[in-house]
């Protein structure tokens, strides 16, 4: 770059910097001094005093602390200690520049103003930044108009959010359909499509409002609380998930069981018929890893009885045995369980002499009523009250229970008069369900440090992917207005680290009876975090009790499910490193393609999958776009399609549109009933060739499905593909690492190499030639093959 350029660069940097400036100011915030502690600055003004602090070069955090208050505070959401970042302070006439290699915060003293840009891209301005008003506390901001924005937890609005002032409250939407504006996961988060975010690190109840004016304003309103918000930048989508993630905690590797089918419903009612339901699926031949238990397991009534958290006899006559029979089948038991503890509850007196509950305002149980009776909420804040509940999961997981379905969590009735022991409902309410999940990760952590928890929760907040919470989308409408909206839901979530946000599939309220729904719903959970299947139960969300054809086309998706098992669990493992989300929006593929940040229903689930859901009954066919720079080949019949186009697809009963990049290794299994049987001794690996992939990657994650950290104790192996292709020859390679804990098996791999249109003249498994089967009409090319430990290469010699 000549000088002149980057002259005329600095210029039209310093031209938009002061124009943004010009518009984002405080006229009532008075500049008086700064100072340096060590890596941290400090601007003192005539009403506070901001303390500004680089966690690395991609995060800052801004916090005001008023005059009169002692300071920030705590944060609920973040983990990350700040790294020791090499900094920069210019101060230059009106202008201070506190720089990181990638970030760079500038304050205006007169007017007073923040703004922040990353690499020379500006990203947003404080306009009027902390105000506080008769009812609450502001912190507003300056943005482009152009920029969609998206986060603020889990909404149905289409993926840009712009517009909307959203309420921060969490709440469950029974029956929601292809608009809901407030829902379980309300997070005070936003993310753009310039590739920052910022978190507004504070829990109390509020709005986040994203430009409902149209005045080009975000703002975030909040009741009480901390003045703080972390602004995150990074140059790629992938960048950006990872820092995100690297800040407020990554999701604990889940036990392998959990990426199988459950069964489940409201409710099962009896231990007989749990028995019968399980025994129907291994006559079916249908997987299953696991039964879920609605409320009915702690009493017969759906009132009165919430809070008895014990079995109750009359219709569990044996449940340790029960589960102990199911665990023999490779079927895990989880129980629901609710904060409720209801006055006729049997857990009522202990309860209160526990001091375990939230109290009116002179220290009494508070005691309010609800859809399921007259209770008291449990102080899930409170060590003593930490401690009364986990025993109860304690002596439950001793008894063989082996995850949990935490209910009702945001909570579903939280009274304002509440107090917690640190805070009024109204300060803790969203942050609620995040403690919960909290409470029994850390209780696993100390009581049963070689099991991973599975913690099913239906309300949380910013970071509680790391105490490993399973959350989902909540009381859907049984109908296609309620599947219409899942996709958009779960990747939203992804971009804010909740990468398991998943569906009840076939829909949840109502007793609509739809097979074409019900089947197509379940096509795309094959493609999504968890595949559980849940439903009131007038009509049945178990595969095993639908008509014939639709039993064997859920059959059919469920076994995909199970195959594809290696190929997931390898996507979980990369959440755990990355925090790079399962389901993927396509803009992660074309950064720079603006149409695609509104695209939801087609979305990437890991880098090889290209999925499209069906959600219009009697939908014949679909237009679906293939992003750009790949080459794309129909996972069923093999068809191949060019990058950056748009293609009609022809809809099929039997299966959704997806798609495999070329140059992609897909792992998978055949055989299974549970993953009990899980084994990669005998696994095919499939490789989509395409003469336009010079080379190609993918890798194989596995360890035991269940220790807890087995990566970080070397209880693993990571198998590496690479492609090379040149001059008529194909070479594979496998890199296999072992952990210095692990016991690798020797591995038989059926070789599947899709689009080979030709007969090879030869293949070579090292320096051997070995026999091979070419299908001419799937141009599919068959062999099988030995890994051991060690590298190891194929080479095909095509014509």
């Amino acid at each position: 770059m000549t000088n002149k350029i980057i002259l005329r660069f600095s210029i039209f940097l310093i031209v938009v910097l002061a124009s943004f400036s010009a518009i984002a100011q405080n006229s009532r915030r008075v500049y008086q001094s700064h100072k340096m502690n060590g890596n941290q600055l400090e601007l003192i003004t005539n009403d506070g005093n901001y303390e500004i602090q680089f966690y690395n070069q991609n995060i800052v955090e801004t916090a005001f602390i008023p005059k009169g208050e002692a300071g920030k505070g705590e944060s609920t959401a973040v983990v990350l200690q700040p790294e020791q970042t090499s900094v920069t302070l210019i101060e230059k006439g009106n202008e201070l520049q506190f720089l990181s290699e990638g970030m760079n915060v500038t304050i205006s003293k007169s007017p007073f103003d923040i703004s922040y840009s990353y690499k020379g891209r500006q990203l947003l301005s404080e306009k009027e930044g902390y105000v506080k008003t008769d009812s609450t506390e502001n912190i507003d901001f300056t943005i482009d108009k152009d920029e969609v924005l998206f986060g603020g937890g889990a909404r149905v609005l289409g993926m840009n959010h712009r517009g909307y002032r959203l309420q921060l409250y969490n709440r469950a939407h029974y029956g929601y359909g292809t608009h809901s504006e407030l829902m379980n996961y309300t997070m005070p988060l936003v993310i753009s499509s310039k590739m920052y975010a910022v978190n507004f690190d504070n829990a109390p109840i509020g709005y986040l409002d994203l430009d409902s004016k149209k005045t080009n304003t975000l703002r975030y309103e909040s009741i009480s609380g901390r003045k703080v918000y972390q602004v995150i930048a990074s140059d790629t989508w992938e960048g950006f998930t990872y820092e995100f993630t690297n800040l407020t905690g990554r999701q604990p590797m889940l036990p392998r069981w959990s990426f199988g089918n459950f069964s489940s419903r409201f409710g099962y009612h009896s231990e007989r018929e749990c028995r019968a339901t399980i025994d129907q699926f291994l006559k079916d031949s249908i997987p299953v890893d696991a039964i879920i238990l609605d409320l009915f397991w702690f009493g017969k009534e759906m009132k009165g009885e919430m809070g008895n958290l014990a079995f109750e006899r009359d219709s569990f006559p044996t449940p340790e045995k029960m589960i102990a029979d199911f665990a023999e089948k490779g079927v895990k038991t989880i129980l629901i369980t609710e904060p409720f503890i209801l006055t006729t509850s049997k857990r009522w007196d202990e309860a209160v002499k526990e001091e375990v509950l939230g109290t009116d305002s002179i220290g009494n149980p508070y005691t309010y009523d609800f859809y399921f009776g007259n209770t008291g909420l449990v102080d899930v804040f409170k060590p003593k009250a930490i401690d009364w509940f986990w025993n109860i999961y304690k002596g439950l997981a001793n008894k063989g229970i082996a995850g949990w379905w935490g209910d009702l969590g945001e909570p579903e009735v939280h009274p304002s008069a509440l107090q917690h022991v640190n805070g009024l409902a109204d300060e803790v309410h969203n942050i609620y369900g995040h403690y919960w999940a909290k409470l029994v990760y850390e209780g696993y952590q100390k009581d049963f440090p070689n099991q991973r928890p599975f913690i099913l929760m239906r309300a949380g907040a910013v970071g509680s992917q790391r105490y490993g919470m399973v959350p989902w989308t909540g009381d859907v409408s049984r109908s296609w207005d309620g599947l219409k909206p899942q996709t958009e839901i779960s990747l939203q979530m992804g971009l804010q680290g909740i990468a398991y946000m998943h569906s009840d599939l076939g829909g949840f309220a109502g007793d609509n009876l739809d097979d074409e729904l019900y089947t197509r719903w379940l096509q795309y959970g094959v493609f999504q975090p968890i595949f559980r299947p849940h439903a009131q139960e007038a009509v049945p969300s178990e595969p095993i009790f639908r008509e014939a054809k639709t039993k064997a086309l859920a059959k059919k998706s469920i076994q995909l499910r199970y195959q594809l098992m290696p190929y997931n669990y390898t996507l979980a493992f990369d959440n755990n490193r990355t925090g790079l989300p399962l389901m993927r929006p396509l803009f992660f593929e074309e950064q720079n393609n603006k149409e695609l940040l509104s695209v939801s229903d087609t979305y990437m689930w890991g880098d090889a999958f290209l999925v499209s859901t069906i959600t219009d009954a009697g939908l014949k066919e679909k237009e679906v776009y293939m992003p750009a720079n790949s080459v794309w080949f129909d996972f069923v019949s093999e068809k191949k399609y060019e990058g950056g186009k748009n293609y009609t697809i022809s809809t099929e009963e039997d299966h959704i549109p997806v798609f495999v990049r070329g140059g992609s290794f897909i792992p998978m299994i055949k055989g299974m009933l549970n993953s009990k049987n899980y084994s990669l001794e005998n696994m095919e690996l499939h490789y989509y060739h395409d003469m336009s992939v010079t080379a190609g990657k993918g890798h194989l994650y596995n360890d035991d499905g269940e220790t807890c950290d087995a990566f970080e104790k070397g209880k693993y192996e990571l198998l590496s593909f690479c492609s090379a292709f040149s001059k008529s020859k194909l070479k594979i390679t496998i890199a296999t690492e072992k952990g210095s804990n692990y016991k690798s098996l020797n591995k038989n791999v059926n070789w599947v190499i899709h689009n080979i249109d030709k007969e090879p003249k030869k293949i070579s498994l090292g320096k051997k030639s070995i026999d091979f089967i070419w299908d001419k009409e799937l141009k599919t090319l068959r062999f099988k093959g030995n890994v051991s430990e060690g590298n190891q290469s194929v080479t095909i010699k095509l014509r």
